[in-house]
């Protein structure tokens, strides 16, 4: 007689498995639910830093253009002041030619003696004088011991009447010429309380910059109470100079140059 053993169940090992399922599935779901939240984190987060870039972006972008804005109007007052001080040195040119006009067509009215020339000599050599003492301030000195020597020569008969007036012609014609050059020159200039010589970079009659001999730059302005010197502070003032000088060594005398200002301070001068 064969015995049976009877078989076990299966029941249980099902029950098992669809509670290891039940589990798994569950832990996946989980896992998929903290990984979109983790996602969804890192995204806000994200978005977040974008957005203060963006701000960072938009604060940058104002103070552009807020400089620009300022810049512009800087550019456009200097354009206009440096048109106003054209203007002022074309006047003063035509007021030159106009007098070796009329001094010509006094000589002329006069006849050949010093009685009747060296008044009419004193009167435009006094005239000048007071144009180069007032005026821009290019070989001051220079320029009015040569009227002094003149007048000198005259007042010792060393030259005649019309010498003297043909050295007031070519003094007039040399003021016509220097005042459309532009060239380095040397010059002594009153800075601060000191004569010291520098090398002077002439732009016109319009503006004027200086080179110590210790490669210091600065440059004149005209105020109220008159002409002053005094030197540049920041670097990139004396980097955009030092390039002038350079160009202007070379013989480049036309060109487009960012210079810092150097025009009258006539409008709202505190100094």
């Amino acid at each position: 007689m064969t015995a049976h053993t009877p078989a076990k169940s299966s029941a249980p090992r099902f029950a098992l498995f669809l509670l290891i399922s039940a589990t798994t599935a569950y832990t996946a779901t989980l896992s998929r639910d903290v990984l979109a939240q983790d996602a969804t984190e890192a995204l806000a987060n994200r978005l977040i830093e974008m957005r203060g870039q963006v701000d960072e972006l938009q604060n940058e972008l104002n103070l552009k253009r807020e400089e620009h804005k300022n810049r512009m109007a800087y550019l456009t007052a200097q354009q206009t002041e440096l048109e106003a001080s054209r203007d002022r040195e074309a006047l003063r040119i035509r007021q030159l030619e106009e007098e070796l006009v009329k001094m010509q067509e006094q000589v002329a009215a006069a006849g050949g003696t010093a009685e009747t020339l060296n008044p009419i000599l004193y009167e435009y050599i006094e005239k000048l004088r007071e144009q180069v003492r007032t005026g821009f301030p290019f070989k001051v000195t220079e320029r009015l011991a040569e009227l002094d020597e003149i007048t000198m020569q005259l007042n010792a008969d060393v030259i005649t009447a019309q010498r003297g007036f043909n050295r007031l012609w070519a003094f007039i014609e040399d003021e016509l010429r220097i005042s459309r050059e532009n060239a380095i020159y040397t010059q002594s200039i009153d800075l601060n309380g000191e004569n010291v010589l520098v090398d002077i970079a002439k732009l016109g009659n319009a503006m004027m910059y200086f080179r110590t001999r210790d490669m210091n730059y600065g440059r004149a302005v005209q105020t109220a109470s008159g002409w002053r010197f005094e030197m540049l502070d920041a670097a990139t003032d004396q980097e955009r100079v030092a390039r002038l000088y350079d160009s202007l060594r070379k013989q480049i005398r036309q060109g487009y140059f960012e210079l810092p200002d150097a025009l009258p301070l006539y409008q709202g001068e505190s100094s």
